[in-house]
């Protein structure tokens, strides 16, 4: 059996500190997709450290985590997150598995990512210049390297057949910066790498599940930065969705029971990109303060809106949720009105579906009032002593998006979680 927990925004939604909750009832939790461009920040003995490739189960001793084929893995970010990890006392290499379809990114597609970047000049897509994209570019052409392929004699060679490759990439973006200095980092690295766990992630899994244990897949980023279903072309180069979850892992789709959906209780975006509800105001700057919307990974500061009920309802469908999470629900705690996005009227014509390319459209939210509950909720532990005005905002949205939130998160920590 497989449940899922993955992102309904663009991202940033708090899905480390759920899946830290959730991991308990898990005998493995699973990541599916995306890279280093991902950061799941967890608060663990008070202390806060971000994850970016390592599944969030790791924390909980005698839990699998595993890497799954989905994923595009930097060696060098692998290694220092296994070293703060090791930090808290954890056995990285005993409960942590990668596995050997697993591509790899190597220092030249972060040389390309940043050289595409800058020759896109105002249209630049807000790449976290991690070589994503070009990694899964080189997957899907069919010149990647795999971590497999680490235990293989001919892995320098390989290495240095990409290399080529790419330079002359490098050199028609009129690319010069020197990046030995990534290189040498590089292979320390892949020496680290080859001493973990590395196996046959599909056959690995399902031998855990035809044993009955319980896997937890964990998504990064969000539905609306889906390679498909997104908001193209400002999105990431992986299905964020749960069907992910199968070509990621190698299960099949039969074993995805519960799928879990995270929403913040507003809206933020990192990059570029549309963003129909928006605040270029006051108010945005509070959510910004408030929420403490920053990047994770990158540190860039958040865009931040209303919550965007077409695109919730819209991302609740394409992945089959189950049940909805809403996370930083105390932030609006201060605030004495609430708006939240109903429909998009668009070139005068109302309408409640996410069109095929928001980037080329004039959209204006159209927004319906609420208010405020003007009440710190963050101690609050049972579902009855939420103020009513929550109650009220939350059941709109549920009718809204035909799916119902399940469980409110009112804090960082992780005991700050309101089951509904």
């Amino acid at each position: 059996m497989v449940d899922v927990i993955l992102g309904l925004q663009w991202g940033d939604e708090g899905k480390g500190k759920i899946v830290d909750y959730f991991a308990p009832q898990y005998d493995i939790v699973a990541r599916f997709q995306g890279g280093p461009n991902a950061g799941h920040t967890l608060y663990v003995d008070g202390k806060k450290i971000v994850l970016h490739q390592i599944p969030s189960g790791i924390f909980h001793q005698n839990k699998i985590n595993i890497i799954g084929n989905g994923v595009v893995l930097d060696p060098v970010t692998l290694k220092r997150e296994c070293d703060a990890v090791a930090a808290f006392g954890i056995d990285v290499k005993k409960n942590l598995f990668i596995s050997e379809r697993t591509n790899i990114i190597v220092p030249t597609h972060r040389a390309i990512d940043k050289a595409s970047e800058l020759a896109k000049g105002e249209s630049k897509i807000g790449s976290t210049l991690k070589g994503i994209g070009p990694a899964y570019m080189d997957k899907t052409g069919r010149n990647a390297i795999r971590v497999g392929d680490l235990l293989d004699k001919s892995f320098t060679t390989q290495y240095i057949k990409l290399r080529l490759k790419h330079q002359k990439l490098l050199d028609n973006l009129h690319f010069i910066e020197d990046i030995s200095a990534w290189e040498e980092e590089f292979f320390e690295a892949i020496d680290f790498l080859r001493s973990l766990n590395v196996v046959n992630g599909e056959y690995f899994i399902n031998n855990e599940i035809s044993k009955g244990k319980k896997v937890l897949a964990e998504g990064a980023q969000g539905t609306m930065l889906d390679i498909d279903f997104g908001t193209f072309p400002f999105v990431t180069s992986s299905s964020t969705i749960s069907a992910g979850v199968c070509t990621g892992l190698g299960v099949a789709p039969q074993q995805i029971k519960r799928v879990m959906g995270v929403t913040k209780a507003y809206c933020t975006r990192v990059g570029s990109g549309p963003f129909p509800t928006e605040l270029h105001n006051e108010t945005g700057e509070e959510l910004r303060k408030l929420g403490n919307e920053f990047g994770a990974t990158t540190g860039r500061p958040r865009r931040c809106g209303w919550i965007d009920l077409v695109a919730l309802k819209y991302t609740c469908m394409v992945n089959g949720v189950t049940d909805v999470i809403m996370t930083k629900a105390d932030v609006l705690d201060s605030f004495p009105n609430l708006e939240v996005c109903t429909a998009y009227n668009i070139d005068g014509k109302s309408s409640q579906e996410v069109p095929f390319q928001m980037s080329k459209m004039n959209i204006q939210p159209v927004l319906e009032s609420f208010k405020g509950w003007k009440i710190d909720t963050t101690g609050i532990k049972q579902a009855q002593d939420l103020p009513s005005a929550m109650k009220e905002y939350i059941q709109f949205i549920n009718n809204y998006i035909g799916a119902d939130v399940k469980y409110v998160s009112n804090g960082p920590g992780r005991e700050q979680i309101v089951a509904l």
